[in-house]
């Protein structure tokens, strides 16, 4: 790999992340217009941002496996063809109900992209692995500013465009980086043998993850006690319960559970789950806030959100250096403390009918601060955790841990705002920025009590 342009592919691995993180976010303040548009109801708007984070969940594992057998330029390349057709028709969808298929059908690319890119990286950096915290450090940077501009660009583009212009804007990237990844990026395949499809584990995951994300979507509406959420409740239990038997007992499981013993990985993946579900979840709730409560236009709304935008590349590239000098553990714990604080600060002294955006900054900034620190530790923990050519799978398994967890939190956070009144929307924002201020503090402990030699392995190899 020495003749390899590393920063070329690192540029292409990036253009990956970059639209993938976007579409996480950039459709958050479109969410009024086109429920306008497209008549859709709150429960409808939050399948926008689900169905594409659960899309993305469900088949990242079976991404791993496809990158593994077939070569991960291969799976990334068609990451990036899926991802530009399915944008496609998110442009032009005459109804909720399509936006809504094309929006799962643009989480599988990004599905496709994730793990593959990742793999790619921890190919490329395999004999350097400071190098490699620093490649995922700038990695990770890319998506981070990418998923705080969501908003931003989102608020520039429906200004101007309307709200479908955001999915148009994600072809030029999209087709730039197939032409990249075709231009330097070499045929990187898994050394060992080939890995057979776990079709029933993808199934069960399927229907498990729609089932519990769809129930908690519609108790506001329809009521804890309502046959159908119960249906979806005890659907997704037995098949959650199925899942982890066939996973346990399949010669070639999508998740191998052996991962979840090894040093240092189940509590990056918790700290995983605990990032997105505050982050998703609270980016979702303020974009309704700053319209519906505040009376703010898409573009002054989007342009409120700019602060998570600069502190997120700053504090990527510290996380890098830091972790370069000390490990993984010191960015994971530093970072869930800031995080944790930026959303104590919000819920106290920025969500109100008469607060500034003054009141707003701190919080705005510090969020985005301890994220940028902890997601490239986070990140880097898991890969010194495994065997490099497990790479793949393993970062599958982060990143569904992570896309569940941010499902759940549009979900959970969701319910809260889902109300005409004021007085309800606030108390519902202020109680998930207590909740999001728990999960990042949580993190913060969990990381001191649990990881441990991650920076050695780092520093040392």
């Amino acid at each position: 790999m020495k003749s390899t342009p590393s920063l070329a592919i690192l540029l292409a691995c990036s253009f990956a992340f970059i639209i993938v993180q976007l579409d996480v976010t950039i459709v958050n303040v479109a969410l009024p217009e086109i429920g306008r548009e497209l008549q859709a109801g709150v429960s409808q708007l939050q399948w926008v941002v689900d169905a594409y984070t659960l899309g993305f969940a469900v088949f990242l594992l079976s991404a791993g496996a496809m990158g593994d057998r077939f070569g991960s330029r291969s799976v990334f390349l068609g990451g990036f063809g899926l991802f530009t057709a399915a944008s496609l028709a998110c442009a032009m969808a005459p109804d909720a109900l399509s936006l809504n298929l094309a929006r799962a059908a643009q989480g599988v690319g990004a599905a496709l992209l994730v793990p593959s890119s990742l793999a790619i990286l921890n190919a490329v950096y395999a004999e350097d692995r400071k190098m490699l915290a620093k490649a995922i450090a700038w990695w990770t940077a890319a998506g981070g500013v990418s998923i705080a501009a969501g908003p931003v660009l989102g608020g520039l583009l429906m200004s101007a465009f309307g709200w479908r212009s955001i999915f148009w804007v994600n072809i030029p990237i999209c087709v730039l980086g197939f032409w990249l990844t075709l231009r330097v990026v070499p045929a990187l395949r898994h050394s060992g043998p080939a890995r057979h499809f776990d079709i029933p584990g993808q199934l069960l995951a399927v229907v498990a993850l729609t089932a519990f994300i769809g129930a908690v979507i519609e108790i506001h509406a329809l009521g804890l006690t309502h046959p159908a959420v119960l249906a979806a409740l005890l659907a997704a239990l037995v098949a959650g319960v199925l899942f982890i038997r066939v996973e346990r007992r399949s010669a070639a499981p999508m998740l191998p559970l052996q991962l979840f013993r090894l040093t240092g990985f189940t509590p990056a993946v918790l700290f995983g789950v605990f990032v997105n579900f505050a982050y998703y979840g609270v980016i979702f709730v303020l974009s309704f806030y700053l319209q519906k409560v505040r009376g703010f236009s898409v573009l002054h709304a989007g342009l409120i959100f700019l602060p998570l935008t600069g502190t997120f590349l700053f504090a990527n590239i510290a996380s890098g250096w830091l972790q370069a000098r000390v490990g993984s553990r010191q960015p994971m714990i530093i970072g869930g403390l800031i995080g944790g604080s930026g959303y104590a600060l919000l819920g106290v002294f920025g969500i109100s009918e008469t607060a500034s955006f003054w009141a707003m900054l701190p919080g705005l900034a510090l969020i985005p601060a301890g994220m940028g620190l902890a997601v490239p530790a986070m990140t880097t923990s898991i890969l010194a955790a495994v065997d490099k050519r497990q790479g793949g799978t393993a970062s599958a398994v982060l990143n569904t841990a992570r896309q569940v967890g941010g499902a759940m939190g549009v979900a959970v956070y969701g319910a809260l705002v889902a109300t005409p009144s004021t007085a309800a929307i606030l108390a519902g924002i202020q109680a998930a920025m207590a909740v999001s201020t728990a999960l990042l503090l949580g993190g913060a402990l969990l990381a001191y009590l649990t990881i441990f030699n991650q920076g050695e392995k780092l520093c040392h190899s």
